[in-house]
């Protein structure tokens, strides 16, 4: 998918799909001119040895929100795991926010995501993700095999690319006790968000640091390294509740919403 701006709107110049994922139409939320596209798997969920790919351009100017209709469920894979990559392009004063549904674990099931993320100086990124796992037959948690996701950043200007953020959070249960400290200090859900604009500073963080205060959460954010002349944060945040993080993130979201574009918090009504 390649998303232009048409007549003071973004709108999908080029869209393309082939297998189990599709888009539904777009819409448009606010009078931004930003386009929302849901992405929707008929197949209800990721399998063993499924692979998914995403490419997704946010040329000059462009805006675009890409969520997803529900949760991404990933089952049993036995005999191989079930992967999703995304590439991800951002032209210069474009904006991307990925804000999809929980990613869902269920008892052995492996899966791996990779996403590269290539931006402008002048761009901006915010992009959220819950994990959670899934129900078992015996009620306990964590009966999954392994996530493992890797997020890769890199910052491009003038012919230069720059690495600035490279996330990688791998989640093997079976090698830890899980009920108790040193895997996920007893929680059973991860929220991460990643901010990535030219705004991003050390006073940004402590805010928003403020901000994740007043959740049953435990949350930290960081800034990452500067490329090109841009900065980020990463913020991590570890729960019991999908609903308590989906909270937390959303009331980061509509701060910097609010803050850098004017507009409202988000409302994508799927429920």
């Amino acid at each position: 998918m390649r998303i232009d701006v048409r007549g003071g709107r973004s709108v999908a110049s080029h869209q393309y799909h082939q297998g189990a994922l599709r888009v539904l139409r777009p819409h448009y939320l606010d009078d931004s001119g930003q386009v929302c596209y849901v992405v929707v798997n008929p197949g209800g969920a990721y399998l063993g040895a499924d692979l998914y790919v995403l490419e997704v351009e946010v040329a000059d100017g462009a805006k675009l929100l890409l969520t997803t209709q529900s949760a991404t469920k990933i089952y049993r894979t036995p005999g191989s795991f079930a992967e999703q990559r995304m590439r991800l392009r951002l032209g210069e004063e474009s904006q991307l926010e990925l804000a999809p549904d929980q990613l869902i674990a269920y008892r052995e099931a492996s899966y791996r995501q990779n996403t590269h993320i290539t931006l402008h100086p002048t761009s901006s990124l915010v992009m959220s993700e819950v994990i959670t796992p899934g129900w078992s037959p015996d009620g306990a948690s964590f009966r999954y095999e392994e996530l493992r996701l890797r997020t890769e950043i890199r910052v491009e200007s003038r012919g230069k690319i720059g690495l600035l953020a490279l996330d990688n959070l791998l989640i093997r249960p079976p090698a830890y006790d899980v009920t108790g400290m040193g895997f996920m200090e007893g929680f059973s859900h991860v929220g991460s968000l990643i901010v990535v604009d030219r705004r991003v500073d050390q006073a940004l963080v402590d805010e928003l640091h403020v901000l994740t205060g007043g959740h049953d959460a435990y949350t930290g954010v960081s800034l990452t390294a500067t490329a090109n002349g841009i900065s980020g944060l990463v913020l991590r945040s570890l729960s019991n509740s999908t609903e308590e993080l989906n909270r937390l993130l959303g009331a980061c979201s509509a701060l910097l919403r609010q803050r850098w574009h004017g507009t409202a918090p988000l409302n994508l009504r799927k429920y």
